[in-house]
């Protein structure tokens, strides 16, 4: 019988235990930052061991980052675990994309961006979006605290091998749809733990058709589906990307064991779905989590359980509005999922000279410096402030609330972020979930508008 693509990474890297069981695997790339490794290089000193492999990690700083002034860091905690990072990255000879240095920037975006994150790797990070790299057919999962350090120690990990779902997303793509849109629609369809127990395979036509950009934001968003990983086949796209880039040395050396790195094609699935995007709406979400949502014509859905009914209130809408009929006062363009040079290239072309509505507080926030000074080389950023967004220095910013970057209370927050709960993104905050090019008209518009009529 044949092999998924996960199976045969997977099966690459166990060193113990038996099919069924846990197994230890081997870990290719351990990223780190500031908020989950302050504890687990502690452990590593009270037990007085040494990290196993400081070649293999690599460290940079974004939750808690300013991005306004990067180096004024009010807050306490956020100023400790910084300074708590770089002294540790110092202490056990790890390399960090240091505040200010050209390589800074969130850390799911520092990995590609470098070539760090290349096909067939294991992957992991203290952070569940770290799924974003299983678009270069690494196998890339987030961790908690303990088990970093276990990987600090040790560089393996124990982990149970999850079932195989695929996911066959076919049709073209209409004009002011996005691949946001795609992971958003399987979300609200399927439920946010659809993808439990499971490891996504996402595939098709119109998955190969998407760029690395694109195909990142889907498999950043799998963790949102309840999966711990999402997976997409390399081929020549992948390729292209990572070659050149400065950690990709190894590029000509591995690249023919990369070709092989796909589903059989008498591979077995446990489960798969399939997904037309022919006809496929714009999506924003209504409530506090991302399976609250619906295609932009489509009215809020009737109150069905109690989470409905608190969804509601917390959010200050009702069934049967639509998402013209929410009351914005932010938009947020940034985090691990849309801040990329080509979100804000689509985001700047239906800015352009046109104006920030006056009742729209407008931030864009690149991902990267790398992305930073790629859209300056571009323009972009001029184009954003004469329309009147704020144009900032990269982090992870308004996503969540852990840097002063934050929406107020009460207030509705168009965002090109990963998740809507309550509080996300502040105290209060309402957030809606949408693609960069929906908050880009919202904030010309100062309201949700059909971006389908924007977009040329």
């Amino acid at each position: 019988m044949g092999q998924t693509l996960f199976d045969k990474v997977w099966n690459k890297h166990v060193l113990a235990g038996k099919e069924g069981d846990p197994q230890l695997l081997y870990i290719d790339l351990h990223l780190i930052h500031e908020v989950t490794s302050p504890q687990a290089f502690e452990g590593l000193r009270l037990q007085n061991r040494q990290l196993r492999r400081p070649d293999l990690t690599f460290a940079t700083l974004d939750h808690n980052v300013p991005t306004v002034d990067i180096y004024n860091i009010k807050d306490e905690i956020a100023n400790k675990q910084i300074t708590t990072l770089q002294q540790n990255a110092k202490d056990f000879g790890v390399h960090i994309f240091d505040m200010g240095s050209d390589e800074q920037g969130i850390v799911h975006m520092v990995g590609p961006e470098t070539g760090l994150t290349q096909p067939g790797k294991t992957i992991v990070c203290g952070d569940s979006h770290t799924a974003t790299h299983g678009a270069f057919g690494a196998i890339a999962f987030g961790i908690g605290t303990s088990e970093v350090e276990h990987v600090f120690a040790t560089q393996t990990l124990w982990q149970t091998k999850p079932k195989n779902l695929k996911i066959n997303v076919t049709g073209q793509l209409p004009p002011g749809v996005y691949a946001k849109d795609i992971i958003l629609h399987l979300i609200n369809q399927h439920g946010v733990d659809f993808g439990t127990g499971y490891a996504l395979e996402f595939a098709g036509e119109t998955i190969e058709r998407l760029s690395m950009e694109a195909r990142m934001t889907i498999c950043n968003m799998a963790i949102e589906a309840g999966a711990k990983y999402g997976m997409m086949a390399p081929d020549k796209t992948t390729f292209e990307y990572v070659k050149g880039r400065p950690y990709a040395t190894n590029f000509d050396y591995d690249i023919d064991e990369w070709r092989e790195l796909y589903t059989d094609e008498d591979a077995q699935f446990d489960k798969e779905i399939h997904l037309d995007v022919t006809d496929l709406e714009p999506q924003i979400t209504w409530g506090t989590s991302p399976e609250m949502g619906v295609s932009f014509n489509t009215p809020f859905p009737e109150i069905e359980s109690v989470n409905d009914e608190r969804a509601y209130n917390y959010m200050g809408l009702q069934p049967g509005q639509k998402a013209e009929d929410i009351d914005l006062g932010y938009v947020f363009l940034g985090s691990c999922t849309n801040a990329r040079l080509s979100d804000l290239v689509e985001a700047s072309h239906i800015v352009k000279g046109q104006q920030v509505h006056p009742n729209i507080t407008a931030i864009v926030v690149p991902g990267s410096r790398t992305v930073k000074h790629e859209a300056e080389a571009l323009g972009l950023d001029r184009i954003f402030k004469e329309a009147g967004f704020e144009w900032r220095e990269p982090g992870c910013s308004m996503c969540l609330g852990m840097n002063p970057d934050q929406v107020p209370a009460g207030v509705h927050c168009a965002s090109t972020s990963n998740r809507n709960f309550e509080g996300r993104q502040g105290k209060g905050a309402r957030t809606h979930l949408v693609s960069p090019a929906m908050a880009a008209a919202a904030a010309i518009n100062g309201k949700f508008v059909d971006v389908r009529k924007v977009v040329v």
